[in-house]
């Protein structure tokens, strides 16, 4: 009742968000909340850690850029098509990445990224150092100008809503649970007889699929796509979007994201702007070092601590690390 409570007030501010705060930053956060979440999906429910993930963003980008700039697609079938392109590239890279574990797990998908992003360099369709500009919004299904903000705003607001609910579906399905056993014993889900390479391969296309559709979403909102968007620098910012907000936790990456995007956008029309780089480490640090388990994590862990401590009080029972009856340590 109390998650139901907590969602239904989320939604309302969503909704109310774009007539208190600039549309343009709330759309960006939310695509960036999206490409956090699936990525969190491969990291904190499958223990993969890529460090390429910006390739499926920069993909679909350029992807439905060009097509809806130059090829005239309505803007559905623009993030379709960007989309589709991010999900045959995660199935390309994903079934040469999990052959491999750990950091060279992490190497092959950062080394594959990095052959995509030369090639958006010298290729003529990303428009090189310039980038694609000028991509057209257009008009969604043929009915909604989505040059109007606020018209786009909801439509990114749905398709992040749709996008976290994949994401919520497939952790709480049975191939969720699996790929978590995979995640915390290997040997074991072996030996039970899963095959563990189809599993880390279809969680690594979702999440790729999941990135494609927030660098999709995002061209249209910037109407822009650069090689900023497939630089190394975005999959490590990924990273701390996930493990600042709390990685394993399906609001985390949300709150981790808005969070990161705040900061760059603030900061850098300030005296700061060329620390953006340093502060965001420094939160990388204190992160790391203060609280592992992330934002998110954190309040997660004292909040249910503190009912913990209530309910023992409330049966007269020791809350913890407490014999009820010497009142020794439990490890005495």
């Amino acid at each position: 009742m109390r998650n139901k409570i907590l969602c239904a007030a989320l939604l309302v501010i969503l909704l109310t968000a774009p007539f208190v705060i600039y549309p343009v930053f709330l759309m960006k956060v939310l695509c960036f909340a999206l490409f956090a979440c699936g990525f969190n999906f491969l990291l904190g429910y499958g223990g993969l850690l890529s460090f390429g993930h910006a390739a499926f963003f920069s993909l679909a980008a350029y992807t439905t850029g060009h097509v809806t700039k130059h090829l005239g697609l309505t803007p559905e079938l623009g993030i379709l098509v960007g989309t589709a392109a991010a999900t045959v590239l995660g199935l390309a890279f994903g079934w040469l990445a999990i052959r491999r574990s750990g950091i060279y797990f992490s190497m092959i998908t950062l080394a594959l990224a990095q052959m995509l992003y030369f090639i958006y360099l010298q290729a003529p369709f990303t428009g090189g150092e310039d980038g694609l500009q000028g991509v057209p919004r257009g008009r969604l299904f043929g009915l909604i100008d989505l040059s109007d903000n606020l018209a786009l705003y909801y439509t990114v607001l749905v398709i992040f809503i749709g996008g976290y609910c994949v994401v919520h579906r497939a952790v709480r399905s049975p191939f969720g649970h699996v790929l978590l056993a995979i995640k915390e014993n290997e040997p074991r889900a072996v030996s039970l007889g899963y095959d563990i390479n189809r599993y880390k391969l279809l969680a690594f296309v979702l999440s790729a699929a999941l990135a494609g559709l927030a660098g999709a979403t995002k061209t249209l909102v910037m109407q822009l796509a650069s090689l900023a968007d497939a630089q190394w620098q975005l999959s490590g910012e990924v990273i701390l979007m996930t493990l600042l907000g709390g990685m394993g936790s399906l609001i985390g990456p949300v709150v981790g994201a808005a969070l990161v995007v705040t900061l760059q956008s603030y900061l850098s029309a300030g005296p700061l702007a060329s620390f953006v780089p340093v502060i965001l480490g420094s939160c990388f640090a204190i992160c790391v070092l203060a609280f592992r388990r992330g934002i998110v994590g954190e309040i997660q862990a004292a909040l249910t601590k503190v009912s913990y401590v209530s309910d023992s009080r409330s049966t007269g029972s020791v809350p913890s690390g407490r014999d009820h009856h010497a009142g020794a340590p439990d490890n005495a």
